[in-house]
């Protein structure tokens, strides 16, 4: 019989792939940028364009030589304005260059990185700002008068300000009006005690900061439970986000498989994912810069036209992305008309949501190589498995778990007792990359990390799944997503994955929300809602039909709602409690 401790998923992993990469290097998460500076000094770094009317895409990069150098003397310039070593940084802006340079000098100053989503409101990103206990904030332009409303409620002494504009092209900064800078909401006048990032990367060019940063240091604080509602600071230290760099490194570039060519030393990396987030800094920056790669900076993911223009401008070879991203490059119609090719692209990767097969199937059509899905979390930054880039990849698998990395299957009430292979209960991991808690709730991380009777510190993910007999893992749901209709546990997500198989349907959200007749108070029904594709045609009943082929009756959704758009997190994640919210409140519309 499979036990856990058999660690099957290692007879799996692709050839060349190592089991182990133990023991770590002692060294902190710059260090990468060091290294690649000293090894390809002129190779581009990050690449900013942008495209011109009348003129075309026009671009200007950063080589790994200039990005060490700019994050010494930002590094240099925010020791000499007070940071401490520990001291928090709020780093408010979207995938731009500014973002990189602000994200190793932060290190390097012996800072810890606080990346937060610039488009929350207000209050979220007061309350953000103050839980991490932010003095230091650098922002884009756009936000720079968001983060002077809160400031003062907040303890932020210092605010460094870059504009979208520092690193375009030549040509691109002469057509940057000041007439559009103002009509975009980037044209801003710095009030006293702030400072351009531009004019400290003159002032400080050629310094560097004098900070001693070891491996159990402080590296990001990563707020997490944008789907549920509360958000906890993650705590992470450098040795776990180089540790992370190292497993994904590893699985990624060590295969020896024929079938993969060596032109995987010098990669173009579509820089899609939003940088602030776990996945995009450690999955996409940190992979990148360990391999000596380029990333081509996306600054807004959601436009897809400009996605689906810098895929057939730069021709990427790497794209670590999220299911809503696939699905929407896929149904692009310059994609599906063959006008823009995906062949460039040879390493896809899909984590922070569930991967439905029909996206997988569509996209690596069109791609020179393999769509694989992963898993991973803010707690553990940020990949925890992934499916074989050479080989099975199972189809609703979230693949094997990476290279010293032990998972097991807990049951559902205690997580205590591990359960038999293929049963389903919570995912708990053990893993170099483990987060040390979050900040300031310790109820909160005694929950999710636990010492067992085996001596190792495990986190409870809150995630249901199970494993086969070869070592792979399948994620079916959140607990706090699961539902309970007729006395059966119902997965959400299962039925979104059915849903999602119909020709017509887009995208897809199904949530459990209190049952409609007043006379089962009490009990849970399920809704879906439905985006449907453009140009075609799907009634509710059809749906009904096509899931009660695939689905036991009680899983079935009977109310089926058809909207535009859903509400989803920056990263692609469905918003279930939104769309039980929107629920609710239509129901209160029709009483009154």
């Amino acid at each position: 019989m499979v036990t856990y401790t058999d660690r099957p998923w290692l007879k799996n992993y692709d050839p060349g792939v190592p089991q182990s990469i133990e023991p770590y290097p002692s060294h902190p998460v710059h260090q990468f940028i060091r290294d690649a500076a000293k090894k390809t000094p002129d190779s581009a770094a990050v690449i900013t364009s942008v495209k011109l009317p009348g003129v075309g895409r026009q671009a200007a990069s950063i080589t790994y030589a200039e990005l060490d150098r700019y994050s010494d003397a930002l590094g240099a310039a925010l020791v000499n304005l007070g940071l401490k070593k520990g001291g928090r940084v709020a780093l408010i802006m979207p995938n731009v260059a500014a973002f990189m340079i602000s994200y190793y000098a932060v290190y390097k100053a012996g800072g810890v990185v606080v990346a937060c989503n610039p488009t929350y409101p207000p209050e979220k990103m007061q309350f953000q700002i103050n839980d991490c206990d932010a003095e230091f904030v650098i922002a884009m332009s756009l936000f720079y008068n968001m983060v002077k409303e809160v400031q003062p409620r907040t303890k932020v002494k210092t605010v460094v300000v870059t504009n979208v504009k520092d690193f375009f092209p030549m040509l691109g900064k002469a057509l940057f009006t000041l007439t559009r800078e103002k009509k975009g909401g980037h044209r801003v006048t710095l009030q006293e005690g702030d400072h351009w990032l531009r004019d400290i990367l003159k002032v400080y060019d050629g310094q560097r900061p004098n900070v001693e940063v070891k491996p159990i240091d402080l590296a990001i604080f990563q707020y997490t439970g944008g789907t549920t509602g509360t958000s906890k600071g993650a705590m992470s230290q450098h040795k776990a986000v180089v540790a992370n760099t190292l497993q994904m490194k590893a699985w990624t570039f060590s295969t020896n498989d024929p079938s993969l060519s060596k032109e995987l030393d010098h990669m173009v990396y579509l820089g899609a994912i939003p940088m602030f987030h776990a996945y995009g800094m450690i999955v996409m920056i940190g992979l990148s810069v360990a391999m000596c790669g380029t990333i081509v900076l996306v600054p807004n993911p959601r436009d897809i036209d400009d996605v689906v223009d810098v895929i057939d401008h730069f021709k990427p070879n790497v794209f670590n992305g999220v299911p809503a991203l696939f699905n929407a490059i896929n149904n692009h119609p310059r994609v599906k008309s063959g006008e823009v090719s995906l062949k460039s692209l040879r390493i896809s990767s899909s984590g922070a949501a569930p991967l439905p097969p029909a996206t997988k199937r569509e996209f690596e059509e069109r791609m020179n190589g393999r769509l694989t899905e992963g898993y991973g979390m803010s707690e553990a930054p940020t990949a925890s498995t992934s499916n074989p880039l050479a080989g099975e990849n199972r189809t609703g698998s979230v693949g094997l778990p990476l290279p010293d990395m032990d998972m097991r299957i807990v049951d559902l009430d205690t997580g205590e007792t591990e359960l038999p292979v293929r049963e389903l209960g919570e995912i708990i991991m053990n893993g170099p990359q483990l987060m040390l808690g979050y900040h300031n709730m310790p109820t909160e991380t005694a929950n999710t990390l636990r010492v067992r009777e085996d001596g190792k510190t495990w986190l409870y993910t809150g995630d249901i799944g199970y494993m086969d007999e070869d070592g792979y893992f399948y994620i079916v749901d959140r607990k706090k997503d699961m539902a309970l209709i007729g006395g059966f546990n119902v997965y959400p997500n299962n039925i979104e994955k059915v849903l999602k198989e119909h020709p017509a349907v887009l995208e897809v959200g199904v949530a459990a929300v209190p049952h409609p007749d007043a006379r089962r108070q009490g009990e849970e029904s399920l809704k879906a809602w439905i985006v449907v594709k453009p140009d075609m045609q799907v009634t509710e009943q059809e749906l009904i039909d096509h899931c009660s082929k695939y689905l036991a009756g009680y899983e079935v959704p009977r109310r089926i709602a058809f909207i535009t758009d859903l509400p989803k997190t920056i990263v692609g994640k469905t918003l279930r409690r939104e769309l039980v919210r929107l629920e609710l409140e239509a129901r209160e519309n029709v009483k009154a």
